[in-house]
């Protein structure tokens, strides 16, 4: 049985709350506005959102990619920054085993998708250029912004 300890009510909700009784984790809050107790919480969101901020800055797009660069930020903290207290990642404690990360790509590069499925004229053009924005939560693919769609 897992133990969550959460600042204030900021992380209170519904959804979260279900979650956490499938599986079993003990859900504990600290008392509102009292920093001492919530220094874990707001250092672990603040690395992540000056990661998200860098990578977004560092691939020139707009701001409307926020929620996946934030998404893409945790996924890759999850994969390769170290808990201290377990010298192991996030993703090694949750899974029992090393994350291969041999396929992570920055966020914002260009890349070409190939058109497999339609049935394309000699000459036509058979790839799509688009901007990495992603991994998929569901499937081992990239998502992937069309440039045309802009």
């Amino acid at each position: 049985m897992f133990q969550l300890v959460f600042p204030g009510t900021e992380f209170k909700n519904h959804t979260l709350n279900s979650f956490c009784e499938s599986k079993s984790i003990t859900r504990q809050f600290s008392a509102p506005r009292t920093p001492q107790q919530n220094g874990v919480a707001k250092r672990r969101n603040r690395t992540l959102i000056k990661a998200a901020s860098t990578m977004l800055s560092d691939a020139k797009l707009p701001i409307t990619f926020w929620t996946e660069v934030v998404n893409t930020a945790c996924y890759a903290q999850n994969r390769i920054l170290i808990v201290k207290s377990h010298n192991l990642t996030p993703y090694e404690i949750w899974h029992k085993r090393k994350p291969f990360i041999g396929y992570l790509k920055p966020f914002g590069c260009q890349c070409t998708i190939l058109n497999t499925k339609d049935h394309l004229a000699k000459f036509a053009e058979k790839s799509v250029e688009g901007f990495f924005v992603g991994y998929s939560s569901h499937a081992k693919a990239y998502r992937v912004y069309i440039k045309d769609s802009i």
